[in-house]
């Protein structure tokens, strides 16, 4: 059984962090991208920038297989 792991993916519109999260959950990226926005638009008590700059430093980017 292999093991899922949070990481940025290669699948990005700016760092990978929504498509990483979506990949680990196996839902579509564009849907994590859409809440995303939401909760950081409408909602005061959710820091979406600052959040976001958090995730790029500490997901690690995804290994290529060669």
């Amino acid at each position: 059984m292999e093991t899922k792991k949070l990481c940025r993916s290669t699948n990005k519109m700016l760092a990978g962090v929504c498509a990483g999260i979506a990949e680990y959950l196996n839902i579509d990226a564009t849907v994590v991208r859409v809440v995303y926005a939401a909760l950081s638009l409408f909602s005061a008590g959710f820091p979406g920038l600052l959040l976001y700059l958090i995730l790029i430093l500490l997901m690690p980017a995804k290994q290529t297989e060669e």
